[in-house]
């Protein structure tokens, strides 16, 4: 679940479920689109999650996991939602849910500790001087055209978008000698742009950038397991620490924009004082995925998993499991829940209930993000009379995954009032 205003500053919370049958089928919908008129404190998210759950008449025992931003009114411990919830559980005496901090928003708070306001300024300013106005944007676009540069433009700055900061500046990298160029046709003249350490920094910013922005693209993939996105995130975690390593050695195969700028003397200090800071900053924030590692590691691959790590209700389910060479054969680990499906239910019925709670687990709320954007498109600002409820149904359609059956639907008779 997320919350956003719309375009009448109306608070709107969205609560995506992802529900399991037995057979392992998967339904991902969107259950509920609550509109706050008031505050949108802990207490007022958790009425309303209350409330879809009573609506939609579902059970608080079936409830695996739970995943939001990281604002304190969700993740706050005690009046938070988080806190909120974990109340409720004690108070019906159940086991405590999973809870998941969006792991892209935790990406995305790791990327600003690279903040390098040196770099960042100049570009932002040399962007904004370009397209302010109508006419120098035009000329600068036909300049790049003479050039027949691979560019068409360079691209806006926006820092509430994830991936804009590293496009900005992969583009601008690249056409830094245009761009230095149209400036000084026009008077304006940036130092920065013809320091050798100032486009040294550009270059490192860009890299890393670069390779921040590869790791967000990879979470925003639709459908993917709790499973796949912890193998995603574990080495990444490392590559730092390897870069750190190979910068001392100046050593920069996997930094292509450093390395094709050649400077007398690297500023190799720097370079791995930055890295570090960013090790530093992703160790803790995804330290709570790391304390349900083994759980992930052992529905990633129950033959791989170690059986007395594992809680006692599954170790003779996974001591039985990890010794049938038929089932062994049969695991493929690209089609997880076609195998927990497979299962005998009556002789693994713990390791298909594990299994059934991982599968339901997000990630990450970007399916929250893209549906806030539909919602931006849907109620705008000739759109804004548009009432809660139609906005709610039209989002529904636009998210939906159930298909119509509409032969069925136009083969059924219909009674038609006589005129």
């Amino acid at each position: 679940m997320d919350e956003s205003n719309d375009v009448q500053d109306t608070a709107q919370l969205l609560i995506f479920i992802c529900g399991v049958s037995a057979s392992f089928h998967l339904s991902e919908e969107l259950a509920a689109l609550k509109s706050i008129k008031g505050t949108t404190t802990g207490e007022d998210i958790f009425i309303q999650v209350c409330k879809t759950m009573e609506n939609l008449n579902l059970h608080w025992s079936k409830l695996a996991s739970i995943t939001t931003d990281g604002a304190p009114s969700m993740f706050a411990t005690t009046r938070g939602l988080v806190g909120l919830l974990n109340s409720k559980f004690a108070e019906r005496e159940l086991a405590p849910t999973l809870k998941v901090h969006c792991l892209i928003h935790q990406h995305a708070l790791c990327c600003k500790v690279l903040k390098w306001a040196s770099v960042m300024k100049v570009v932002v300013h040399c962007v904004n001087y370009i397209r302010k106005y109508c006419l120098k944007h035009r000329q600068f676009q036909a300049f790049l055209s003479e050039l027949e540069s691979a560019y068409e433009d360079v691209l806006y700055y926006t820092e509430v978008r994830w991936l804009s900061r590293g496009r900005v500046l992969h583009s601008f990298y690249d056409l830094l000698p245009e761009i230095n160029t149209f400036l000084q046709s026009k008077d304006e003249t940036v130092r920065e742009l013809t320091e050798p350490e100032w486009k040294w920094d550009l270059a490192f910013l860009t890299d890393v950038t670069e390779m921040l922005n590869h790791l967000n693209i990879q979470l925003q993939v639709k459908g993917k397991l709790i499973s796949d996105i912890y193998s995603i995130i574990k080495p990444f975690e490392v590559k730092p620490v390897l870069l750190v390593r190979q910068v001392q050695k100046l050593d920069f195969t996997h930094l292509p924009a450093t390395q094709s700028y050649q400077l007398s003397r690297f500023p190799v200090e720097k370079c791995k004082d930055a890295l570090e800071m960013l090790q530093g900053e992703f160790s803790p924030r995804f330290r709570e995925l790391h304390v349900n590692g083994k759980g992930i590691r052992l529905f990633q691959n129950p033959f791989a998993a170690d059986i007395n790590d594992a809680p006692p209700s599954l170790q003779f389910e996974l001591a039985e499991l990890q010794n049938c060479d038929i089932l062994k054969d049969a695991f493929k680990p690209d089609s997880l829940i076609e195998f927990y499906a497979a299962l005998p239910e009556e002789t693994y019925p713990n390791i298909r209930q594990h299994a059934m709670k991982m599968s339901t687990v997000f990630g990450s709320t970007y399916i929250c993000e893209q549906t806030f954007s539909r919602m931006k498109h849907t109620k705008n600002t000739t759109r804004n009379r548009l009432t809660n409820k139609h906005l709610h149904q039209t989002l529904r359609l636009a998210t939906t995954r159930l298909q119509p059956d509409i032969e069925l639907l136009t083969s059924q008779k219909q009674a038609h009032s006589s005129h």
